[in-house]
């Protein structure tokens, strides 16, 4: 092969394994992908050689990946015809894979055992190709924000046949619709081991769907698509306009459901807000059950950040910065857990401990990106309103207890919702010196220790002030 065409196919595989990261994720796209090596063109057949270090691996690719690849490839150069994918030549072949358990997986392509994200069965089976192995139903934290969507995925995937399909779950960017998906998928390969799951975001399902119109492979793309025992596509949102790929949806849905099958659509938005879909699509995305995941509240975030910790044991995380990390970062889940593997690894990697001090310096553009300007104006009135006095207690100068402490609540929120000083606080307080506040702050610190009412008074005005 002459160096410019080796040059020109490193790049378009280099374009190609890029697509492909994206939609399976790093873990598959590691183990699978990356080891593949584009060997030469055969002009006379247009047949494109693709080498794996080992026959299972190579079997295992062929198998899961085959026509992804072909279609990738004679997408992107018009010469490929078909791809070839085999053991390199100059690897040795490893006559047996040892799996973690110590059984033994045979080379030969009849027999092989599938291993796709962390789930093994027999031949035949149909990998769970794009599925995350670390999202599972087990490792899904659960609050009243998310239990209904929970209990309704694992209908989903349990062995008897759910009362209600499609299941469409609506969530905001980073509250768990995604995870649900995957969980759904390995929930269901345990209960099915033989099963058949096609999993794709709606946008790569557009781009598959316009290479199959290209390639005039529709047939076997309407085939392949009306195969599968669980459908399962995430981001809906994203096949909004496009009416010829709606179509093909609408009468995907249809055949699945015919048959008995199992769909599940995940979107950032309810169906009716869906604008662009087309009636008959939109009144089958909503037919089933329509599952909302609500944005995660403080205790929940606790809860998630807290199941992260076994991980990165023995290093200790203190109580003060679960606290401030679950109060501070609300935007969504995936950007909570981000901080918090920001701060463990940076205090690994420069052998400090993990503090509140070291959170507030190095979470910089996390928390201000998530930090909602709270006024100490609607922190008042929010306690007011809560505690029914009258706004203008804030100001007074009565020492009746009914007034004094949601005051000193009041300050105390105010200490830790904005970044007003201690004199700052006083003066909105009607003038009151900063040594006020400061007895006022501690004073509430430590009556929620002791006192589960006003504890539970201050997490109630923390979560209405949040939200």
């Amino acid at each position: 092969m002459e160096d410019a065409e080796a040059v020109n196919l490193a790049a378009d595989w280099a374009d190609i394994s890029q697509g492909l990261r994206k939609d399976l994720g790093h873990q598959l796209h590691s183990q699978w992908i990356k080891p593949i090596q584009v060997g030469s063109i055969n002009k006379e057949n247009g047949t494109l050689d693709l080498f794996l270090p080992t026959e299972f691996s190579a079997n295992w690719v062929k198998d899961r990946f085959h026509d992804r690849l072909q279609l990738a490839w004679k997408i992107a150069r018009s010469e490929v015809r078909r791809v070839n994918i085999q053991v390199h030549p100059g690897r040795r072949q490893l006559p047996e894979l040892r799996l973690d358990n110590g059984r033994r997986a045979a080379n030969d392509g009849a027999s092989a055992i599938a291993v796709a994200a962390g789930t093994i069965g027999e031949a035949g089976f149909t990998s769970s190709v794009g599925l995350d192995p670390s999202l599972t139903f087990a490792a899904f934290v659960t609050g009243e924000a998310n239990v209904l969507a929970k209990n309704a995925a694992e209908r989903m995937a349990a062995t008897e046949q759910p009362q209600f399909s499609p299941l469409y779950l609506k969530a905001a960017t980073g509250q768990g619709k995604t995870h649900l998906l995957h969980a759904i998928g390995h929930g269901f390969l345990q209960a099915h081991p033989r099963a058949r799951i096609f999993y794709c975001s709606a946008e790569r399902f557009m781009v598959e769907f316009v290479q199959a119109l290209k390639a005039n492979q529709m047939i076997e793309f309407k085939a392949r698509l009306r195969s599968f025992d669980l459908l399962l596509v995430d981001d809906i949102q994203f096949i909004i306009g496009k009416a010829s790929a709606q179509e093909e949806l609408l009468y995907t849905i249809d055949a699945l459901l015919a048959e008995g099958k199992r769909l599940v659509f995940a979107a950032d938005r309810a169906p009716q807000a869906l604008d662009g879909v087309e009636p008959r699509l939109l009144s089958r995305l909503s037919m089933g059950l329509v599952a909302d995941i609500q944005a995660a509240d403080i205790e929940l975030r606790k809860k998630i950040l807290e199941s992260k910790l076994s991980r990165f044991a023995p290093l200790s995380v203190p109580e003060d910065v679960i606290e401030f990390l679950a109060r501070t970062i609300t935007r969504n889940i995936r950007e909570l857990v981000g901080g918090l593997n920001k701060l463990i690894a940076y205090a690994q990697l420069t052998g400090q401990e993990v503090s509140l001090n070291l959170a507030e310096e190095q979470l910089t553009d996390i928390l201000s990106a998530n930090r909602r300007r709270i006024t100490i104006d609607e922190i008042q009135r929010t306690v007011c309103q809560f505690y029914r006095i009258d706004r203008s207690e804030m100001s007074s100068k009565r020492r009746a207890r009914a007034v004094v402490r949601p005051r000193q609540v009041a300050m105390y929120l105010s200490k830790v919702l904005t970044p007003r000083s201690y004199p700052e606080i006083g003066r909105k307080f009607g003038g009151r010196d900063h040594s006020t506040v400061i007895h006022a702050v501690r004073l509430i610190e430590d009556l929620r220790t002791r006192d589960a009412d006003m504890d539970g008074d201050v997490r109630s005005l923390l979560r209405q002030l949040e939200s």
